[in-house]
């Protein structure tokens, strides 16, 4: 398996992802905006199409896009303070509506197929350079900003009041959420992508571990998931979005299963 280019380019792809996603999806979902991501993943469906139209590279166009959405979401909050998940909704019909447009005058210069199911034959080392630089550079900034981001977190109104400027933070989250997206739609594709983002978190959340445990926790999970996801895609020759997703929701519940076996021998 491992002797064929696009399995090694898919594998080293999946290595980044598998720390990216729960990475930002951790954040995320403790934020209860776990929905920003499915949208996010949308997002990167228009910014596909508008690279694959104009013959620009799809993975770029889709990081500029859906930093661009994640920059609106945020602007429009303070619009729609008391209906937050109405702005998602919004950019959500904006994005898809461009999509859709655009694909369907037929002028696509590629398959939008390994877009949305996501594929391991089309990860061009093109492609892996562009994931490994932003991943890189997203991991070095959640580094530096992991305090400001876990007190934004926990307690937006304290981080305020203790002198963090939390609209500046938020700002440079939607840019790691877009990258993250951008850089993970190539394997995971943009149908299943949000289940990367949560879906790892929400397996560790089960254990009931502090904040850092959770993180390294969905971490683990993440990779995991990806892996196996790859390896079933594989021998099954089908779409790698469709099998992570399957692997990710099967761990979930084993996960589940387990803490309730344990809970009640106890």
């Amino acid at each position: 398996m491992f002797q064929y280019e696009f399995m090694q380019n898919a594998f080293l792809a999946a290595i980044f992802i598998s720390i990216l996603c729960p990475m930002v999806g951790v954040f995320l979902v403790l934020k209860r905006h776990s929905m920003m991501g499915d949208t996010l993943a949308h997002s990167a469906f228009a910014g596909v199409a508008i690279g694959l139209v104009m013959g620009f590279n799809p993975i770029i166009c889709a990081f500029i896009f859906t930093t661009i959405c994640g920059l609106s979401i945020e602007f429009l909050r303070d619009y729609y303070k008391k209906y937050a998940e109405l702005i998602l909704s919004i950019v959500l019909t904006f994005s898809v509506g461009i999509g859709i447009t655009l694909i369907s005058t037929g002028k696509a210069s590629g398959n939008v197929n390994s877009y949305l199911f996501g594929s391991i034959l089309t990860v061009t080392k093109a492609d892996l350079i562009i994931m490994v630089i932003l991943s890189c550079i997203s991991i070095v900034v959640i580094y530096f900003l992991y305090d400001k981001l876990l007190y934004t977190t926990f307690d937006e109104e304290g981080a305020k009041i203790s002198g963090i400027n939390v609209k500046a933070v938020n700002y440079i989250f939607s840019l790691l959420v877009g990258a993250t997206i951008s850089v993970s739609i190539r394997i995971m594709g943009i149908l299943v992508m949000s289940s990367m983002i949560a879906l790892p978190v929400a397996t560790a959340l089960q254990l009931d571990k502090g904040f850092k445990p959770t993180l390294l926790l969905s971490i683990l999970f993440g990779f995991i998931d990806i892996i196996l996801g790859l390896i079933f895609s594989y021998i099954l020759n089908c779409a790698p979005g469709g099998t992570i997703a399957l692997t990710s929701v099967v761990i979930l519940i084993v996960i589940i299963i387990f803490k309730s076996t344990f809970k009640s021998r106890n």
